[in-house]
């Protein structure tokens, strides 16, 4: 993974075979990102994505293997009991056109990934919410 700051926002080439997730992780702890937005694209050959089912707390995943473009990437970056904490949401296209999408768990980069995080001044943290079982933004 490489990674550039121009002005407000970092950008990132995530190379191939390289984790998606874990890349933008060591960048933001990398260039101290304590708070920002996330959006993205580009190719893969591996992830996992699932839907979080408030009634149960719990998560569901699926697994998608094959060629894929990453046809959209958006999160956020915040804090959480003083590490980054990431929260991701993707969509991946197959070649014929299906596409499947959810919480992001994990991704692994075929071509290149593209990111770009905008930065946003300050910090915001997470707590532990009960009702839901989410980590959710400390207003």
């Amino acid at each position: 993974m490489k990674c550039k700051k121009f002005g407000g926002t970092l950008v990132l080439r995530v190379d191939r075979g390289e984790e998606l997730i874990q890349s933008i992780q060591n960048a933001c702890e990398r260039e101290n990102v304590k708070f920002g937005s996330i959006t993205g694209l580009g190719a893969v050959d591996h992830a996992v994505v699932g839907l979080y089912r408030v009634a149960e707390h719990r998560y569901y995943s699926n697994t998608f293997d094959g060629e894929m473009e990453l046809t959209s990437l958006v999160g956020s970056v915040t804090e959480m009991s003083g590490r980054t904490y990431l929260h991701l949401h993707a969509n991946f296209a197959t070649a014929d056109g299906q596409v499947v999408g959810g919480h992001l768990n994990e991704a692994v980069v075929s071509g290149t990934g593209e990111i770009f995080i905008q930065i946003i001044g300050g910090g915001l943290g997470r707590r532990a919410d009960a009702v839901t079982g989410l980590n959710l933004f400390d207003l």
